[in-house]
């Protein structure tokens, strides 16, 4: 999804930031007519929207791991959710909306990844590069590759993906899939 023109991803973020407005106004997220939309937003799409404090802390990163819905849909839904619905943090208040800075990340395909240990996968990865989801059973979770400039060991980058799955061990089968993302507007996490 990186061959998006500057306009659709301006317009994308524009969905982002009146998906919040729209949800302090009304409680739901915006509401998308995909006929007005260019046709790269109306196609199945993916997407992470993170919100962050003018100091660059985190206040909401909410996501979809495969594509449901048209991504300009998905967009408006992560954006109200990232500030209203995740569990991390209390709902964005009015008087801190228009401080925040907004990012939205369009993920790529999904590759999977063969590996019987986290030290196998470890091996594969391309730090800084590289999201990846890890799935076991009905735990799963994922990093974005922002997560590597906290974590840029791969071994320690699979460890902590572990530990926020609840994968405690490789005795049951883990899936890994790595994919690649484009970020717009600020940095995501």
């Amino acid at each position: 999804m990186s061959g998006l023109a500057p306009a659709e991803a301006e317009r994308l973020l524009a969905i982002a930031r009146g998906s919040l407005a729209h949800g302090l106004q009304l409680g739901r997220a915006l509401e998308i007519d995909l006929a007005a939309e260019p046709l790269a937003l109306r196609v199945p799409g993916a997407s992470f929207v993170t919100l962050r404090t003018p100091d660059a802390a985190l206040r909401g990163c909410v996501g979809s791991l495969e594509p449901v819905c048209a991504l300009a849909e998905d967009v408006a839904e992560n954006a109200f959710r990232a500030a209203f619905e995740d569990p991390r943090f209390e709902p964005v208040r009015a008087g801190e909306a228009d401080r925040l800075e907004v990012s939205v990340s369009i993920l790529g395909a999904p590759e999977r990844l063969e590996a019987s240990s986290a030290e196998a996968l470890a091996l594969q990865l391309r730090p800084g590069r590289d999201g990846l989801i890890l799935c076991q059973g009905a735990q799963r979770a994922t990093f974005v590759p922002e997560v590597w400039a906290s974590l840029p060991e791969a071994r320690a980058f699979v460890r902590a993906l572990e530990r926020k799955a609840g994968i405690a061990s490789w005795s049951d089968p883990v899936e890994a899939f790595r994919y690649a993302i484009t970020v717009l507007g600020a940095r995501a996490d």
